[in-house]
């Protein structure tokens, strides 16, 4: 998955991005707004086109999979 980088008034933002860790229990893909991620081949993942870097699918993350680089 590409990541982006944006520059909102100064400041870089970044997508999150789901790590190895994923365990596939599916609570972030419940819990982003804007339904940025969903399930792939072995992992859920996160489309960094749509993330908007809110952090609430790191917050609810059993095993800490989603980061943001």
């Amino acid at each position: 998955m590409v990541e982006r980088t944006l520059i909102l008034g100064g400041v870089y933002i970044m997508a999150y991005t789901i790590n190895d860790s994923c365990v596939s229990c599916g609570a972030c893909a419940a819990e982003c707004p804007v339904g940025a991620i969903s399930q792939g081949d072995s992992q859920y993942e996160i489309d960094a086109a749509t993330c908007i870097d809110c952090g609430s699918c790191a917050g609810v993350c059993p095993v800490g999979a989603p980061v943001q680089e």
